[in-house]
Formats: structure tokens, C-alpha cells, sequence
């Protein structure tokens, strides 16, 4: 163990060797916790590549980005103070901005004020770094009770954040590189060495490990080695205040979709990682299969390029031209809320073709406003969507298999129906607030964790 107190590699707590075990999932609720007293005063976030002021759907917002913003607010709800460090992408970003009554946004200076590419990040974490230690030295010892970093570049500058304050580190890493390359799509980069060394010392020197499904648990633990009893499964929310069924008739209307109109949507980021290749080749299949339904389809696609995406920005919109389906096909920049819900509402089935994904956000919203979806059967999405109750997964990327799914429900109305009533009641066995119980709760165990360990280190210099 180190000095702090953290796991060394090949050791699970106090240094015990690693025992086969199942990843814990938490399901304290947290009011319970606060009469004794062990919940957080002031948590610590940090997100480098990306801010939860961004709109989610380009460049590297996304589902982390709803995550975070979220969480931090349902938080602060409960009277935990919430300060999320990002990474200065402008010299017109303020210090510090307010996000939500409790929850901040701290601008840390570290490189040049423009988006950097992730590749180019490791070498600003320095600097980051030296940003986030100084933030709290102009505070009162003890300032933050917890650090929870975000993705593994913020886990490094987490790591040596709750070294120095002494407060336990908890660590999502939303996506993992030996996953991510194992199932890698054509014309993608692979995740660098960097990142799955990274990665490792994090799975070692982490507190606490959060996964999003139990496959994501498995993955820390099977690839990575992560003690079992550190991983602790807390699944995404949804905001079930926002997104929620809707007239279909006055969505179309809104986006000038015809009302008799075939609509199969996609919504993201535009890049080969989530597939929207997919979705287009299966709507020139149905159309190869059914010509008249040329006459009546419509694809949607909301969201704007991310990632190796940026090499080839128009490379979506050429394909569809490639296709025959450029005049049915509709791109949308990236959606606010109110907007995704309206292209939600208006879609008969929304698909989520990604190689990989961590749980799929998207998928959940969709379904919570009462459209089926159509997953592949990768990552958390087998948990995002019930297979012939909610929604579909296909296991392949066969392009007919995609086309035989999405038309199964698309063109018939009463599968349609079914699948549409069941996908409202499934996403809302999910929210933020569930999920934020479920945070907190991780948050009172490592403290108290770290409490311990503290008290026995007292002891034995005594």
C-alpha cells in the first residue's frame, strides 16, 4: 500500500492479495447516511477534455458531459457543495462560473486557449494540475472531503489531488481503452500505450472504481486487474423531467417532417466510433428491399463531427450520396434538450449502432420519450434497452440484420406500439437521482474508508 493509504498493484485493501469476488453495486440512500453525519461537504470533479458547459453531441461532449452535469446538480440538491475543474479552452472564460445553485465550474489555464485534440492533453496535465492544487490552496485546510475524476486524463490530475489533500480518490473511466481497441471500426485510430498504462496505475491507485454496467465491472476486473471490491457498479441516469412522450404529429410538424413520414433517427457524435454508417447503409437496404418506401422515408441524423470524425467531417454526408439517400436524409447540428426531445418524438425508431459504448445515454432518452430503439448489443446498451420489450439489439453489423430490425419496428405500427409503451416504463426504472444516491453513497464509504485508515496510521505512530 502506499503512503496515503491506496492500493499498489497485486494488492487489494491493507495490502491483502486479491481474492476472487463480485463488483459491489451501491444502493444506500443517502438522507439515511446524512443523520450520522458521513456525507460529503464540497466534492471535487474533474473533467479536463471536456466542460460540462459544452454542448453535448461534438467535439468531445458527450454523454460524460450530461453525466457530470447532472450529478454535480442532483448533488447539490442535497446540499453538497459541487466544483467541477475543466480544462480553459478560451481567454473569455471566466475563473469560475456558476453551472447551478451549488455547483461551480472552475477554468483551469493549461496550454494554449483553444480545443486541443486528446492526443495532445498528457502534456498539459502539468500544468492542469499545478491549476487545480493552487485552486485549493486559497482555501481552508480540509476545503474538499472527496476528489471524483472523469475519463483518465483526469484520474492522473485526480491521483495526485487526493494525495496531497488526503481525501479519497473515486474514478469513472466512462470508456477504456483495451475495450474500446478490442472492437475498433474501420478508419478509427487506436487508443494509444499512453492511455492504457494510464489507465492501469489509475485501476491501482483509485479508492474506489466506478463502472456503468456490470460488463463494465468485469472489464476493470478481468483486463485490468481492479480488486473486485473496489468496483462499484452505478448505472447512468436519464432526466426524466425533460425527456417524456410527446405528440409525434406536432414534433413532425415543428421539424417539417411529413406526418405519414417513415423517420429513423440517430443522434451524436459523428465519428466512426458511434456508427452512423450503419443506420445509413440499412435505410438504402430497406429502400432495395421496399422502392416505395423512397417515397416516404426520412433518416435524421443530429450531431456534428468528433474525433478522427474531424478528418473527414463531410465523409457522413457523402456516404449518403454514395447510397442514393442524400435527399432523405437529414443532418441536424448537435441538439439543446428541448430540440433532441422534438427529434426524438418525431422518429418512429432511433438507433444507437455504436462499436462500443460504456451504456449508451442516448438510448435511454429516446426510450424515455416513448420511442423504441434499435442498439447494437455492445457495451451497457443490453442494460439501456430491453431486448424485444423496450427496443431491439442486433449482434452483428450486418447491414441486413440492421435493415430486418429497424424495419420490424419501424413499419409496423402495433410492434411499434408495444415496443413504445414498454420503452417509456423502462427508462424510468432510471435517473439522475437514483444515480446520484448511489454516488453519494460510494462518496460516504471511501470517506469513511480513508477515516480508518487514517485512525490506524495514528495508532501506530503513537
Amino acid at each position: 500500500m502506499t503512503a496515503s493509504g491506496r492500493n499498489t498493484p497485486g494488492t487489494g485493501p491493507a495490502g491483502r492479495e486479491r481474492q476472487p469476488a463480485e463488483p459491489r453495486r451501491s444502493a444506500v440512500v443517502p438522507h439515511a447516511l446524512a443523520g450520522r453525519g458521513v456525507l460529503p461537504r464540497r466534492v471535487a470533479l474533474l473533467s479536463v477534455h471536456t466542460s460540462p458547459l459544452e454542448q453535448p453531441g461534438t467535439g468531445d461532449a458527450g454523454g460524460m458531459n450530461v453525466y457530470i452535469t447532472q450529478s454535480a446538480t442532483a448533488m447539490a440538491r442535497r446540499g453538497v457543495s459541487v466544483e467541477i475543474f475543466t480544462r480553459a479552452t478560451s481567454s473569455d472564460q471566466p475563473p469560475v462560473a456558476e453551472l447551478a445553485p451549488g455547483v461551480l465550474v472552475r477554468h483551469i489555464p493549461a496550454g494554449p486557449y483553444e480545443a486541443l485534440d486528446r492526443a495532445e492533453l498528457p502534456a498539459q496535465l502539468c500544468a492542469f494540475t499545478a491549476g487545480v492544487l493552487r485552486a485549493e490552496a486559497f482555501q481552508p485546510p480540509g476545503y474538499y472531503d472527496v476528489v471524483h475524476s472523469h475519463y483518465w486524463l483526469s484520474g492522473q490530475v485526480g491521483w495526485l489531488a487526493a494525495e496531497r489533500w488526503g481525501v479519497p480518490l473515486v474514478h469513472s473511466a466512462h470508456t477504456l481503452a483495451k475495450v474500446k481497441n478490442a472492437a475498433l471500426a474501420d478508419g478509427d485510430n487506436p487508443e494509444p500505450r499512453t492511455r492504457v498504462f494510464g489507465e492501469q496505475q489509475l485501476v491501482h491507485e483509485a479508492d474506489r472504481l466506478i463502472a456503468n454496467t456490470a460488463v463494465e465491472a468485469e472489464n476493470l476486473v478481468e483486463l485490468y486487474e481492479a480488486d473486485p471490491a473496489a468496483v462499484d457498479t452505478v448505472a447512468p441516469g436519464v432526466d426524466l423531467g425533460s425527456f417524456t412522450p410527446g405528440s409525434a404529429e406536432a414534433a413532425r410538424a415543428e421539424l417539417g417532417v411529413p406526418q405519414d413520414a417513415v423517420v429513423l433517427a440517430f443522434a451524436g457524435r459523428l465519428q466512426p466510433l458511434k456508427a452512423p454508417d450503419v443506420l445509413l447503409r440499412a435505410a438504402a437496404e430497406l429502400i432495395h428491399r421496399r422502392p416505395t418506401l423512397r417515397e416516404r422515408l426520412v433518416v435524421t441524423i443530429a450531431g456534428g463531427p468528433s474525433g478522427t470524425g474531424f478528418e473527414q467531417p463531410e465523409a457522413w454526408q457523402d456516404l449518403a450520396r454514395a447510397l442514393g439517400i442524400a435527399e432523405l436524409t437529414r443532418f441536424l447540428p448537435p441538439q439543446p434538450t428541448d430540440d433532441l426531445v422534438r427529434v426524438f418524438r418525431a422518429a418512429d425508431v432511433v438507433a444507437v449502432p455504436s462499436h462500443n459504448e460504456s451504456f449508451g445515454l442516448v438510448a435511454l432518452e429516446a426510450q424515455a420519450c416513448g420511442t423504441p430503439v434499435v442498439a447494437a448489443d455492445v457495451g451497457g446498451l443490453p442494460v439501456a434497452v430491453a431486448h424485444g420489450v423496450s427496443g431491439l439489439l442486433v449482434s452483428s453489423r450486418c447491414t441486413g440484420q440492421w435493415a430486418d430490425a429497424l424495419g420490424a419496428v419501424a413499419l409496423d405500427p402495433a410492434y411499434r406500439a408495444y415496443l413504445s409503451a414498454n420503452a417509456v416504463t423502462h427508462a424510468r426504472r432510471f435517473s439522475w437521482q437514483h444515480t446520484t444516491d448511489a454516488l453519494l453513497s460510494v462518496y460516504a464509504s471511501a470517506m469513511a474508508e480513508a477515516r480508518s485508515r487514517q485512525a490506524v496510521r495514528s495508532e501506530v505512530a503513537v
